[in-house]
């Protein structure tokens, strides 16, 4: 009889051992899962924010496809959680606008807007929808240069139509992936170079 207890008490912490190594292989599973998931709705967000700004540069204004209406993704405006509806936000750099033009087109540098969902009041660019995050975009303009090799030539009309292909703006594009309990699941950086006309953009970092 003692053997056989013994016996029973050794397999029953093999038993138990095997059974708390499986629920941590499962959570952790589960957690890269999770990181994997939330990593590509950030890069997601990432080449939609290039894409408006190629777009923006290469037409010197927000082309009207990509401003708020139904079924817009992302949304360039105020974006309902609740509803998935993006609405009406007007673009300018007053209170209670979306300044993305301005910064996109240099009208504007250095506001405060942010897309961190830990900032009180914050208040992203646009908004990307899918299905198990919203994440939420901002650009930043930091400033234009001349492109190595290249000249300085200038025509009439605003940036991004008039100035020549060899001045190159470089932008920094934050993204927050935000789960559905309103925590930052993933958040990617990036500093992008974009030919004035918008004709491409190249990640710097």
């Amino acid at each position: 009889m003692l053997t056989v207890l013994m016996l029973t008490i050794i397999l029953t912490v093999i038993g138990l051992a095997a059974i708390t190594t499986t629920t941590l292989d499962m959570k952790m599973a589960g957690g890269e899962r999770l990181r994997e998931s939330s990593s590509s709705a950030a890069e997601a967000c990432m080449s939609s924010a290039v894409q408006i700004i190629q777009q923006t540069l290469a037409n010197a204004a927000i082309p009207s496809a990509l401003l708020p209406a139904a079924g817009t993704n992302p949304c360039i405006g105020t974006y309902n959680t609740g509803t998935g509806a993006c609405t009406t936000k007007a673009l300018g750099t007053g209170v209670g606008q979306n300044p993305l033009q301005a910064e996109i087109m240099g009208q504007s540098d250095g506001n405060v807007d942010s897309a961190d969902p830990s900032v009180v009041g914050n208040a992203p660019n646009a908004v990307l929808a899918l299905t198990d995050y919203q994440v939420n975009m901002d650009i930043d303009r930091l400033y234009a240069r001349s492109m190595s090799g290249g000249s300085l030539q200038f025509a009439s009309g605003s940036e991004g139509t008039g100035v020549a292909a060899s001045i190159e703006i470089v932008y920094r594009i934050d993204c927050y992936a935000v789960s559905g309990s309103g925590t930052t699941a993933s958040k990617i950086s990036g500093v992008y170079a974009c030919v004035a006309s918008g004709e491409s953009c190249q990640r710097k970092i």
